[in-house]
């Protein structure tokens, strides 16, 4: 005969809460005669309490009422975990249902349930008393009640479903009514099921009342905060829980930890005691600066406010319902330091000391150099798209996804050189070589060392005093006298020569020369040099040079032009709108112009694209030269300065003119000298809807000419230069984009030529 086999069982599925019932069919609540399935309670939001309205009027603050998002969702989502082993405590009833397995000189499989007598009945064995037994007893007296008969046996008694009990939740609770739990549930997992205490609802006095008496009073701010549950019990049929109304509430704010509003306990209530619920004062609160706003029904007015310091005493103050305790944050300001910003190495602040001066905080020009300059010249190396990936934090990703490529494959910055033409990683590289050019002069940020300021803030009126001195001589001679002497709470900003525009005979300035001369490329000038001296600093033009078609852009006009050009087109528009608006109404005077009013729609809709083209031209910030077309001499080339990132382009002459427009054949002619424009334009051939009288030219130089430049000669009798693009519009009377942008535009001659505009910009106007 086995000595007993005491085994606890793994749970069941019958421990209720509004998401779970006694047969997984979910849990059933009674309110009065209904019965109500979990399965279709749902929770509002909890109403904010008249005390959180108040702090929210006083205050313009909408703080949280402590714990209850605790039971926020609780009656709606809470599932306690299935397969949860039962206490050896637990007590057997009415209900439960034991499983049975014998072996040996018995084989035996019962899964018997205890009847109302809190009798088991087991097959030849008879019935077996198990009310009122404990859990971990149940096997040994079931093991006795067999041994009466049999021997040589072993027996396994587990749990299986075990029975319900009702519970009844009343008072100020958030869903009062009759609960069906599972036999082990406590006083927390009931109020898990009703969903918690109401608005006003208590968290701190949640009593449990059987039979008429008391038997356990929960303060579930003790198991909030502290995780106390040693006055949650054990549940029994017909236990009532009684949720109070709160016996007062106070409000933190500020700098604490947890700011909200919280539950007087009703006794010993201290400022120390509730900001321990709050999880104490964070590190920037300061603790010198506390106030205290008081309601008082009995004096009038019935509010006051005082503030005190979080000292051992101010802690010890009591605190009544409706206080509203506010903790200030400390003071950001340093008592002793010196901070240092701007173009340098890294920004810093530093402590203040007696005789400290500016070389003192910057020690040679070296410390001057950014973070960002240092970057780009780590980057050198890097094509843009492998930049681009690390500014997208993902260029680790991207290595570890191609890791497994042939090594004839990896990107250029792994060392090793491309072996296949047409790769992606080729395409980086010749991206490199496109924009390397672009890059050069930009490798770090030029430090503008006539001009650094210290900002001093006067303590007597709270004004800024800005004190500027020469950065330069500071550090290159400590007795100068703009090495200024530093107070407390200085701050010094360094700037780069982009950061407030310097003179350009104080600038760098990186010039590029392309085309027809000996060394193009990337020159550095020296401020008020000329294009003649850059030409000659190249090495000279070739001898195919077209010096007449040389092309100079300016990054500052470019800017200027792209601004002009934005105010143009929202002239245009306007105008356009205000036309169609007037050709709208009068249609509307007219019933039944179907046709007039669809041509009215297909204008409306070619000027908009029109105008949608004009937007999305790019100005290039070309300055006209105004040269000769016979021009050989560089020293004719005008005397302007040069600025940094000015750019030459010096083409080869060209043997051949455009035209284009409304010709049978857009082409590229010959060049004969002497020929005229009614030359080409007979080689080319006029349509039908060619308009002649708006005919212009733009030259090689970049200039515009039209009928409007010519007061005797009509312009077809112009000779016509090397690189000329002609174009013919068409007859307004004809409509198209083009037709329709030019009778707004009124000279299309004029923005060609303020805006710098070739003949890939005209063919996107007329397309």
């Amino acid at each position: 005969m086995g000595s007993p086999q005491i085994r606890q069982s793994w749970g069941d599925d019958r421990t209720v809460y509004p998401n779970q019932g006694l047969q997984g069919s979910g849990a059933q609540v009674r309110n009065g005669n209904a019965r109500i399935s979990s399965g279709d309670l749902s929770l509002p939001p909890l109403p904010p309490n008249d005390f959180q309205k108040f702090v929210l009027e006083s205050t313009g603050q909408s703080l949280p009422l402590y714990g209850a998002t605790f039971f926020s969702q609780a009656a709606s989502s809470y599932q306690p975990l299935a397969n949860t082993p039962v206490s050896p405590d637990y007590t057997l009833g009415p209900g439960d249902e034991v499983l049975i397995r014998g072996w040996g000189a018995v084989d035996v499989d019962v899964k018997a349930v205890v009847d109302r007598n809190g009798l088991i009945h087991i097959p030849r064995v008879g019935a077996v008393s198990l009310g009122g037994v404990k859990s971990s007893q149940a096997e040994g007296v079931i093991h006795a009640a067999v041994g009466r008969y049999y021997r040589d046996f072993q027996l396994s008694v587990t749990l299986g479903q075990l029975r319900g009990l009702t519970v009844y939740v009343v008072g100020q609770a958030r869903k009062p009514g009759a609960y069906t739990l599972a036999s082990t549930s406590t006083l927390v997992s009931a109020l898990f099921a009703s969903g918690g205490p109401g608005a006003n609802g208590s968290l701190r006095h949640v009593q449990v009342k059987r039979a008429d008496k008391l038997v356990a009073e929960l303060d579930l701010y003790s198991f909030l905060s502290k995780g106390d549950k040693n006055a949650d019990i054990k549940l029994q049929d017909g236990d009532t829980i009684v949720i109070p109304a709160a016996r007062g509430y106070v409000a933190l704010s500020g700098k604490v930890n947890t700011p909200g509003v919280y539950e007087l306990a009703g006794k010993n209530d201290t400022i120390d005691s509730v900001l321990a619920l709050a999880g104490g004062l964070p590190v920037v609160a300061d603790p010198k600066r506390a106030s205290l706003e008081r309601v008082d029904p009995a004096r009038k007015p019935s509010r006051s406010v005082e503030s005190f310091a979080l000292d051992t005493e101010g802690l010890k103050r009591s605190l009544k319902s409706g206080d509203l305790l506010t903790v200030q944050s400390l003071s950001a300001e340093f008592g002793n330091a010196i901070t240092l910003r701007g173009n340098v190495d890294q920004p810093v602040r530093l402590p203040w000391h007696q005789g400290m001066k500016v070389r003192d905080l910057i020690p040679n020009k070296a410390f001057l150099m950014s973070r960002a300059s240092v970057k780009r010249q780590n980057e050198v190396l890097l094509t843009e798209d492998e930049k681009r990936r690390i500014d997208r934090t993902a260029l680790r990703r991207n290595r570890m996804d191609n890791s497994d490529q042939p090594s004839s494959n990896r990107s250029a910055d792994s060392g090793e050189r491309l072996a296949e033409p047409g790769k992606p990683e080729q395409r980086e590289v010749r991206d490199t070589a496109e924009t390397l050019a672009e890059r050069i002069g930009n490798l770090v940020d030029e430090v503008n060392l006539d001009y650094a300021v210290i900002e001093r803030v006067d303590s007597n009126d709270v004004s800024v005093k800005l004190v500027p001195f020469n950065l330069g001589k500071a550090l290159e001679d400590a007795s100068s006298p703009e090495n200024l002497a530093l107070q407390p709470g200085d701050v010094i900003t360094v700037f780069s020569v982009n950061d407030v525009r310097v003179p350009q005979a104080k600038r760098q300035v990186f010039v590029r020369i392309e085309g027809e001369v000996q060394r193009p490329g990337i020159y550095q000038m020296k401020p008020g040099d000329s294009l003649s001296q850059l030409v000659q600093l190249a090495g000279g033009l070739t001898p195919d040079a077209y010096l007449f078609g040389a092309s100079f852009f300016r990054e500052e006009v470019r800017r200027t032009q792209t601004d002009n050009l934005e105010r143009l087109v929202r002239r245009l528009e306007a105008q356009s709108q205000t036309k169609l608006s007037s050709s709208a109404a009068s249609l509307s005077n007219v019933s039944g112009d179907a046709v007039a009013q669809l041509r009215v729609q297909a204008e409306a809709q070619a000027q908009k694209q029109a105008l949608d083209r004009l937007r999305n031209l790019k100005p290039t910030g070309r300055i006209m030269l105004g040269l000769a077309d016979d021009q050989t001499n560089v020293d004719a080339l005008p005397t302007l300065k040069l600025e940094n990132q000015d750019r030459l382009v010096v083409p080869a002459r060209p043997d051949f003119v455009h035209v284009l427009g409304s010709v049978n054949t857009e082409s590229s002619l010959i060049w004969l000298p002497g020929r005229t424009v009614q030359n080409y334009l007979d080689l080319a051939g006029l349509t039908s809807g060619a308009d002649k009288d708006e005919l212009f030219i733009i030259r090689a130089d970049g200039s515009v000419l039209s009928d409007a430049d010519h007061w005797f000669n009509r312009i077809t009798s112009t000779k016509v230069l090397a690189g000329d693009l002609i174009v013919l519009p068409e007859k307004t009377d004809h409509e198209s984009g083009w037709s329709v942008f030019t009778r707004n535009a009124k000279d299309i001659t004029q923005i060609i030529y303020q805006f710098s505009l070739g003949a890939a910009a005209i063919k996107t106007l007329r397309d």
